[in-house]
């Protein structure tokens, strides 16, 4: 310690008053600019909107038992895929650290520069980027910090209550719509689309996603008395107007570190050892409608060596009873953990586009809010959209792969379509709910739980008596800290929060060990 005091003593002794300026200057780089352009921003923030919900994915999907994992580990089939968590972990809040890190400051100043340039489309774009980890957070998590969020002058941040944050995603969807609509000023198509990965700087498609987001927020207050169908139904008619406007980001797989290839594909080797449940094979396979096997089958699940379509049981280990013969192969469609620099299928190729909204998802929001309206017409319409646009969804990712054989003909099609069964004479909230699971199986994860959650994962269907989600039943023995209650959410994350905001925690009730099974405002009447 001495030694180093008597050098830099030396060091400013020999400083001159002008050079001592820069000699001081840490922070100073000469080899690289100290101010961006806003729109050189965009482009990671737009790579995270729609990688980090797949990083979560992966836990989330064992709530809602899209998937579940043959591996010997604890976590995550004994942890995450009993409803509950990794202590001392950040698994499950990579969608919190980018919402507050990756986008953190550097949404600030890109927002702050375009509006001081009126590039107004750049500026709605980063009000939807806001919007979206504000609600990602708060359907994940609850209460979060949003007042307080990104100021450098605090050491410690209180948390909001979700409430407010709902009404701050609307205002910052409303926001969006604002400015997106602008044409005056700066705003310029060509240059918001050297970065934007996604919407290639158009801003009438960003505009239909602000509009697809505010849908999603206000059709989320569904157990609420102020629930209006009616907005929600006008929200999507200014969204997506078809499986065009889907916003869909793509893996160019060229980097040598992995980083621009899809997290969900073998070379990530992130969900290798995942295999799709038994209750995901029934929504396909005729279990749960009425025998009539759906064309998605074959193109969404993996068969086994066999040529069967099993999924695992979420109450046993690995692969329980099944045999090698019996066991699915892998989502990339190879067995085992094979598959490593071959073409794979689906959502699960290498480059396979990933979603972050789509129009069939859309038109389910759609249906669901004209059937709780009692327009059963506009919702059966909607529920046929949903549906014959998510079996060209499919058709477009085998497209893109290359692999056209893999495609559902237009008879496959049709005559799926023409089932009584898959589309009776009048829609039920069963049929829409469990065909809209069925379109975002795989990459929804978010709306996904969500959906579960706000009709309590086993709530009946009132017209028909069976269950919303057909055939979905919980873990029997669930983690030992959730007291035999379901997962309502996931803890806040572990190295920002429970190292360094313990008193903002204490305050919210986030130390109790069943914290998690806490359910959400959103959630409750």
């Amino acid at each position: 310690m001495r030694k180093s005091h008597t050098v830099l003593l030396a060091a400013g002794l020999l400083c001159l008053p002008v050079a001592c300026k820069d000699y001081l200057d840490v922070n100073t780089n000469p080899n690289a600019p100290q101010s961006v352009a806003p729109n050189l921003y965009l482009a990671p923030m737009i790579h995270w909107l729609a990688t980090s919900p797949q990083f979560d994915g992966r836990f989330i999907g064992h709530f809602t038992q899209e998937w579940y994992s043959t591996s010997t580990s604890a976590s995550p089939a004994g942890t995450w895929g009993k409803m509950g968590y990794d202590p001392a972990s950040d698994n499950g809040a990579q969608q919190w650290r980018d919402v507050y890190w990756t986008f953190g400051q550097n949404l600030v100043d890109m927002m702050t520069k375009a509006e001081a340039e009126q590039r107004w489309d750049l500026l709605g774009i980063g009000y939807v980027l806001k919007a979206w980890g504000w609600q990602v957070l708060t359907d994940t998590h609850g209460e979060i910090i949003i007042k307080e969020a990104i100021d450098p002058t605090r050491f410690a941040f209180d948390y909001d209550d979700q409430q407010f944050a709902y009404n701050e995603t609307k205002r910052l969807l409303n926001l969006a719509i604002t400015n997106l609509s602008r044409t005056d000023g700066n705003v310029d198509a060509a240059y918001v689309g050297k970065s934007d990965k996604m919407y290639n700087g158009d801003r009438t498609k960003w505009l239909k996603l602000a509009y697809g987001m505010l849908a999603v927020n206000l059709n989320h207050y569904s157990n609420k008395a102020i629930y209006q169908p009616d907005s929600v139904i006008a929200m999507v008619d200014k969204s997506f107007a078809s499986n065009n406007d889907d916003a869909l980001f793509a893996y160019p797989a060229t980097s040598t570190d992995l980083a621009d290839f899809n997290f969900n594909a073998r070379s990530r080797n992130n969900i290798t050892l995942y295999r799709q449940t038994q209750f995901v094979v029934n929504l396909l396979n005729g279990t749960q409608f009425g025998g009539v096997v759906d064309p998605r089958l074959s193109r969404m699940l993996d068969s086994a060596a066999d040529g069967r379509y099993r999924g695992l049981d979420v109450n046993a280990s690995g692969f329980g009873a099944l045999t090698a013969a019996q066991q699915p192969f892998n989502f990339f469609g190879y067995p085992g953990t094979s598959g490593l620099g071959l073409v794979g299928r689906y959502l699960f190729d290498d480059k396979s586009k990933i979603p972050v909204m789509t129009y069939a998802q859309l038109q389910f929001v759609k249906a669901e809010a004209a059937l709780r309206k009692g327009d059963a017409a506009t919702a059966r319409t909607a529920y046929i959209n949903g549906i014959s646009s998510h079996i060209d969804f499919v058709n477009a990712r085998y497209a893109e792969l290359g692999q056209a054989s893999a495609q559902i003909s237009a008879t496959e099609k049709a005559n799926f379509l023409a089932s009584p069964e898959i589309v009776p004479a009048v829609v039920t909230l069963s049929h829409i709910m469990t065909q809209k699971y069925i379109a975002q199986w795989g990459w929804g994860h978010n709306e996904l739980w969500m959906d579960m959650r706000r009709y309590h994962y086993t709530d009946l269907d009132p017209v028909s008596g069976v269950e919303v989600f057909r055939g979905f039943t919980p873990p029997t023995a669930l983690y030992v800290d959730n007291a035999g209650k379901l997962v309502q959410r996931i803890r806040p994350r572990y190295n920002s929060e429970y190292v360094w905001n313990i008193p903002a925690l204490t305050a919210i009730g986030g130390l109790a060990p069943d914290y998690h099974t806490k359910p959400l405002w959103i959630t409750q009447p």
